[in-house]
């Protein structure tokens, strides 16, 4: 039935696909009491017939390609291939991965000041060198595979597509949803996350097995296919950021800019577009109070920094709070605010003004019925609260001892 010709036809077919232990089987008919094929077919020979040879270099060819560059997650697995062997990226990692470097913190490179333009630049260069090794009718073939039990393995998803297409939407995805990672200390990189970072961030990193393998598979499409982001996930990543309390500090920054990076991408796909830097002309509302939220903080920030203490802003605590009611929050935030104010007036007269002028722009770019609206925000005011921070921290008043102890 694949290669239409005469030969042995095989009795049973391989297992081991996706790892040694693998059990299950893509081709399968010895459930004879069952319903796998009874109601169609009398015989499980009927239905479909495959030689043995052709039933070997198949699967055999499956496991060493899963192998050798296949996306895991748990049992969850998804490859893709040139069937002219044509080298291809990673096409499901993040973007750091996708450029070719080994996903290790120590050899994370440093980013340029102007992190969007090489980050740009660096993508189409990258992209240019698979282009050029492309036929231009050469196809590019995806299969996602998966077992509900362990003797029974689905194709969950098979895209057969032409090469310079395939290449053009993983370009898409990583450059809409590209954003200012910071995964740690050493590894921070500009760029989209991978889906399975995605998951982590938005349902957290002791996740069900099965819902993070089934936001996998919703998210898979949006990389193969370009098909809309789910807004549900943007949802549930912007809820568990506005809990800032029950996660670590590096978790925390991690996974802000994942959530900022699916909400641009998001907001792409709906035909508005933001920078990966601070838009000073942006007069939305939620935008303008995430910007007063990063100032809040840094202003308490740097006093608490200066006095010797160590503990969480009020901007930081009451970050729920503030998401959901940010008029009345902002009220409590700016009141909490005068003894640090005092603090920097004293040690750092230069910066307060700096800031507090910072905070008059803001406040003068909102219509009055705006900010007096105390209506839940969006994930925008968290993509507006990482570019004011990121602003205030490239400042040249900003101690540089500051900067390494933050």
């Amino acid at each position: 039935f694949v290669g239409g010709e005469e030969a042995n036809v095989a009795d049973m077919h391989p297992a081991k696909i996706r790892h040694g232990g693998d059990k299950a089987k893509i081709v399968s008919g010895n459930d004879s009491s069952g319903f796998t094929y009874r109601g169609r077919f009398i015989e499980p020979e009927q239905p479909v017939q495959i030689g043995f040879d052709v039933s070997q270099k198949s699967h055999n060819s499956l496991r060493w390609l899963i192998e050798r560059q296949g996306y895991r997650n748990g049992d969850l697995v998804y490859v893709a291939w040139s069937p002219k062997g044509t080298e291809l990226p990673d096409s499901f990692g993040s973007t750091f991965s996708f450029f070719g470097e080994p996903e290790d913190e120590e050899s994370s490179p440093p980013q340029p000041n102007d992190a969007a333009q090489h980050f740009a630049t660096q993508l189409k260069k990258v992209l240019a060198g698979y282009k050029a090794n492309l036929e231009p009718k050469e196809n590019i073939v995806v299969i996602g595979l998966d077992s509900a039990t362990p003797g029974r393995l689905s194709v969950i998803m098979y895209r057969k597509i032409s090469g310079s297409e395939f290449l053009e939407r993983l370009e898409k995805w990583h450059s809409d949803f590209a954003w200012h990672q910071n995964y740690s200390k050493k590894l921070k990189f500009v760029g989209a996350p991978s889906p399975a970072d995605i998951a982590e961030a938005a349902y957290g990193q002791r996740l069900d097995e099965k819902l993070k393998q089934s936001t996998i598979q919703r998210l898979v499409p949006c990389i193969v296919d370009g098909a809309k982001f789910p807004k549900d996930i943007i949802a549930a990543a912007t809820n568990r950021m506005t809990q800032r309390m029950a996660m670590e500090n590096w978790e925390w920054n991690k996974c802000l800019g994942i959530t900022c990076s699916i909400f641009r991408g998001f907001s792409i796909q709906h035909n508005k577009e933001y920078q990966m830097a601070l838009e000073t002309d942006n007069t939305s509302r939620d935008y303008l109070y995430g910007r007063l939220l990063a100032i809040a903080d840094h202003i308490e920030s740097r006093a608490l920094y200066l006095s010797g203490e160590k503990r969480d802003t009020n901007a930081e605590r009451n970050l729920q709070r503030f998401a959901d009611f940010p008029y009345s929050t902002w009220k409590t935030i700016e009141l909490a605010m005068t003894p640090y104010r005092s603090q920097l007036k004293s040690k750092r007269g230069g910066m307060l003004q700096r800031l507090e002028k910072e905070i008059d722009e803001v406040m003068s770019k909102f219509s009055t019925d705006d900010f007096k609206e105390d209506r839940r925000l969006s994930a925008e005011f968290l993509l507006a609260f990482h570019c004011q921070r990121q602003e205030l921290w490239k400042s040249p008043e900003t101690d540089s001892s500051d900067e390494n102890n933050n």
